[in-house]
């Protein structure tokens, strides 16, 4: 006992036992047998569903709180904390049973890094999108009026900004947010850093929320393609169909390097995948 107290003054702790995992396979038919694959689909589908349905009825609700007093509604920041609490309660909810992706940028990070298989990922995609559709129909539907006058939640290129500013905000929004999601899921750290007990859904929750500070004045911030994808849908409107890319191409891009960046590195994959190279040859 007087040793272990010892060894905490100087810092020092016992850390888990850590083994790497190895890669998901990128084809994995038997996942399709698993009734858990079916239920982390319909946990992706209803967490997006929320996610918007909350998020664009705030905006719609701090534009129109706004319209006849300037200092009215929740404001910017109070946006920007909508999502990145909906997000924060959302994985909290989900990560079990799905991972708690609720965004299509982070499901093609974790593909990237073989976190996921291809199956999964394409599916868990589709049912994001699908979730992202119903939830902001049903603002249309209880809010008509407010959401055609309002905008509809829709992300679009903010006027005095050019596309290629637009796609750097949401390739570096993403890469936040990506590169968060690898940090505070990653089971090295976890075995390591024992001592240290970390909520991931509240660093990614805090990830967002930053971001939208700092984006929405450019695009409204996207840096999750279901999110944009659902409200164009259903506003159906030429602008947002116009820079609809920009948030497809920008997060997959700062999804892409943060898998990269993240696995190759800071984990050194490079590096160890050279090691066992040269030790084959």
């Amino acid at each position: 006992m007087a040793k272990d107290v010892e060894g905490a003054e100087h810092g020092e702790f016992a850390t888990k036992d850590y083994h790497d995992p190895p890669p998901t396979p990128l084809f994995d038919a038997e996942e399709l047998t698993k009734w858990s694959f079916y239920r982390a689909l319909i946990a992706e589908f209803i967490a997006t569903l929320l996610f918007l349905y909350i998020t664009v009825l705030t905006v719609i609700g701090y534009k129109s709180q706004s319209e006849a007093d300037q200092c009215g509604g929740v404001g910017i920041l109070g946006i920007a904390w909508a999502f990145g609490g909906m997000i924060f309660v959302l994985v909290y909810y989900t990560a079990g049973i799905s991972g708690g992706h609720i965004n299509p940028a982070v499901t093609f990070g974790l593909f990237l890094a073989r976190k996921v298989s291809l199956i999964r990922a394409v599916l868990y995609i589709i049912a994001q999108c699908l979730g992202a559709i119903c939830g902001v129909g049903l603002v249309k539907a209880f809010q008509k009026s407010y959401y055609v006058k309002f905008g509809g939640g829709a992300n679009e290129l903010s006027a005095g900004y050019n596309k290629g500013t637009g796609l750097g905000a949401e390739i570096i929004g993403t890469f936040v947010l990506v590169y968060t999601v690898f940090s505070a899921t990653d089971p090295k750290r976890n075995a390591r850093d024992s001592h240290v007990p970390v909520l991931a859904p509240l660093p990614i929750g805090f990830a967002v929320f930053i971001v939208h500070l700092a984006t929405i004045p450019i695009t409204g911030t996207g840096i999750n393609p279901a999110r944009s994808f659902g409200a164009a849908v259903i506003y159906n409107k030429d602008k947002a169909w116009d820079d609809q890319w920009i948030f497809w191409l920008g997060p997959f891009i700062g999804a892409a390097i943060a898998a990269f960046y993240h696995q190759y590195i800071l984990r050194a994959g490079a590096i160890k995948a050279l090691g066992s190279f040269r030790s084959n040859a």
